[in-house]
C-alpha cells in the first residue's frame, strides 16, 4: 500500500468497516463519510438538523455500492447520541469507526460573550465528543478494536481572539483524545486526533475578503484547505496503515503554524 500523496486518497482495507461520522452532513464531515465509504465501509451520517442533507450524502454513499444511515441527532443530549450509536449497531451490524466531526462556533471577545455562547459550544463540541465516543467505545471494546478519529482545530492549538469557547472546546479534545487512547489501547482500540487549519466550507467562506488574503499570506502552501484534504487524512488513520498510531493529533493546515 503506497502512503504517497495519491494514497491517501480512497486507502482501501476498510471492507467490511462500519463507521459514524457526526456532523456529516456537509463541509468536512460530508467529504469523509464519502472518503470512507470508498475505501470500503458502510457509513451512518449524523447531522443536528437538517436530515434531509445526511440523507443526500447516504444517496451517494450507496451509489458507491456500500450501505448507508442518515440520522438526526444532537450530539450534546447523552440520550440521543446513545441512540445513534444503538441505531447504528442495530441497522448497519456493528461500529468500527467513530468519527467526531460535529462542531459549532458562537464566536465573541470574551468580555462580550454571554454564558449561553460559551455553554453552547462546549456542549456540542466537547460534550458531545464525549457523549458519542462513551457509546461507540462499549461496542468497541466488546470487539477487542475500533478506531476514534477526533476532528479538532488548530485553534485548539494556538488559541484564537474571538473564539475562546472554541478553542478551548477543540483543546479539550485534545486532552481528551490523547486520554481515551491510554485507556482503552489494550483493547484494540485508538484514539487520534485531526487538527484543521482554514478549511474552504461554508463558515469559511463568510470571512472577510481582507482577513482571508492575510491568512493566505501565512499559509505555507498559499491556499485554502479543501474539505478532502482532512477526508484523506482521516481515511489513513482509519486504514491498517495507522495500525500502530494512538494519541497523536495530526495537523493538517497546508503550513501555517508549522
Amino acid at each position: 500500500m503506497s502512503l504517497g500523496l495519491e494514497g491517501l486518497k480512497g486507502l482501501e482495507g476498510l471492507e467490511g468497516k462500519v463507521a459514524l461520522v457526526t456532523g456529516g452532513g456537509r463541509g468536512i464531515g460530508q467529504a469523509i463519510a464519502r472518503e470512507l465509504a470508498r475505501g470500503g465501509a458502510d457509513v451512518a451520517v449524523a447531522v443536528s438538523r437538517d436530515v434531509t442533507a445526511a440523507e443526500a450524502v447516504a444517496a451517494e454513499i450507496r451509489g458507491l455500492g456500500r450501505k448507508a444511515l442518515a440520522r438526526q441527532c444532537d450530539v450534546a443530549s447523552t440520550e440521543q447520541a446513545e441512540q445513534l450509536v444503538a441505531a447504528v449497531v442495530e441497522e448497519l451490524g456493528r461500529i468500527d469507526i467513530l468519527v467526531n466531526n460535529a462542531g459549532i462556533t458562537r464566536d465573541g471577545l470574551l468580555m462580550r460573550m454571554s454564558e449561553e455562547d460559551w455553554d453552547a459550544v462546549l456542549d456540542v463540541n466537547l460534550k458531545g465528543t464525549f457523549n458519542c465516543t462513551r457509546a461507540a467505545i462499549k461496542r468497541m471494546v466488546r470487539q477487542r478494536s475500533g478506531r476514534v478519529i477526533n476532528v479538532t482545530s488548530i485553534m485548539g492549538i494556538t488559541g484564537n481572539p474571538g473564539q475562546a469557547n472554541y478553542a478551548a472546546s477543540k483543546a479539550g479534545m485534545i486532552g481528551f483524545t490523547k486520554s481515551i487512547a491510554r485507556e482503552v489501547g489494550s483493547r484494540g482500540i485508538t484514539c487520534n486526533a485531526v487538527a484543521p487549519g482554514w478549511v474552504r466550507t461554508q463558515m469559511t467562506e463568510k470571512l472577510p475578503e481582507e482577513f482571508a488574503a492575510q491568512t493566505l499570506k501565512q499559509i505555507a502552501l498559499g491556499r485554502l484547505g479543501e474539505p478532502e484534504d482532512i477526508a484523506g487524512v482521516v481515511a489513513f488513520l482509519c486504514s491498517p496503515a495507522a495500525a500502530y498510531m494512538t494519541g497523536q493529533v495530526l495537523v493538517v493546515d497546508g503550513g501555517l503554524i508549522g
